[in-house]
């Protein structure tokens, strides 16, 4: 690792230290060393272990469950940083928290993904890296620079293999049509766009799907699964004639454990491919999951940051 005047870290919080330990390996330095505590009042108590004077952090914090705690663990971490003197902090939010809450769907709602991104950018956050998040206007809640990265060649590449050959590329709602079009051309592959309306605050119901699924073996494209709402879309699929064997890929694993159970209930899915932005822990690994790891990705992405390069092949596509 050829370093600068400002020394290269990587530091975690609580929220996945497995992830950051592996970027910190690809990297070649230490992970660095901090204490999270929490209080028997449930504060939140975080403290550095080594000096950071002048080095330029980067702080991997993916923002799962519990998102508050881990959203008040990075605010910490980032008040810490900055009063150590450290030079510059990058946060790492691989899942950024409240992306689905950046606009006002009904009167008197709060866009709590301006509310976060103001938090970071407040506490000193000099950039902030994403990946896949919802809605990409969030980028431009940020004053700062913002890194929005795509998993897509990752998940896309898993699926580069015959046995996929006879597949098509579903869009769950019209929404994520061009995310899935992007999946259907770098995988020379039809594309098939469901869609949806919503019927109340938690549930959506397919009406129609768009393009030839008969024959063909789905692979439904989304960037978060965590009631499993799309799962039930399936029917809608199989109505329309398409072949056995459904798979997804989805960027973040949240899977609250009404999509595990839809998993377990339904045999015409055959895989969930996600990959490692937020923890997978035992209790939900299910025998049809497959975890691609994303921490090559970040490594990359940080040490063109580190060291000035470009980093635009590895934004997310538009």
């Amino acid at each position: 690792m050829v370093e600068s005047y400002h020394p290269l870290r990587i530091f975690s919080g609580m929220a996945h230290p497995e992830l950051a330990a592996e970027v910190a390996a690809l990297l070649h330095v230490p992970l660095g060393k901090s204490t999270t505590r929490r209080m028997p009042d449930s504060e939140t108590h975080v403290m550095l272990d080594e000096v950071v004077r002048d080095q330029d952090i980067f702080l991997i914090q993916p923002c799962g469950e519990p998102v508050n705690d881990h959203l008040v663990e990075t605010l910490l971490y980032l008040d810490a940083f900055r009063r150590a003197s450290a030079h510059s902090v990058s946060v790492v939010m691989p899942y950024f928290p409240y992306a689905r809450q950046e606009r006002m769907a009904k009167g008197r709602e709060a866009i709590s993904a301006r509310v976060v991104a103001n938090m970071l950018e407040l506490q000193g956050a000099r950039r902030v890296i994403y990946v896949d998040i919802h809605n990409r206007a969030v980028q431009g809640f940020f004053n700062i620079p913002v890194d929005p990265l795509s998993a897509l060649p990752l998940l896309a590449n898993y699926f580069r293999t015959p046995e996929f050959t006879d597949a098509a590329i579903v869009s769950p709602d019209v929404g994520r049509a061009t995310l899935a079009g992007q999946y259907a051309e770098l995988l020379n592959l039809p594309l098939v766009v469901m869609h949806k309306r919503r019927t109340s605050f938690t549930t959506t119901e397919t009406t129609h799907v768009v393009g030839d699924i008969e024959g063909r073996r789905p692979i439904i494209i989304d960037d978060v699964m965590a009631g499993g709402s799309v799962l039930k879309q399936v029917d809608a699929l199989y109505d329309a004639g398409a072949a056995p064997g459904a798979c997804l890929a989805i960027t973040h694993p949240v899977l609250l454990p009404t999509a595990l159970a839809r998993l377990d209930a339904d045999d015409r899915i055959e895989q969930l491919v996600v990959t490692n932005t937020l923890p997978v822990p035992p209790h939900k690994r299910h025998p049809k999951l497959v975890v691609l790891s994303i921490a090559p990705l970040l490594a990359d992405i940080i040490y063109r940051i580190y060291r000035g390069d470009s980093i635009s092949s590895q934004l997310v596509l538009s």
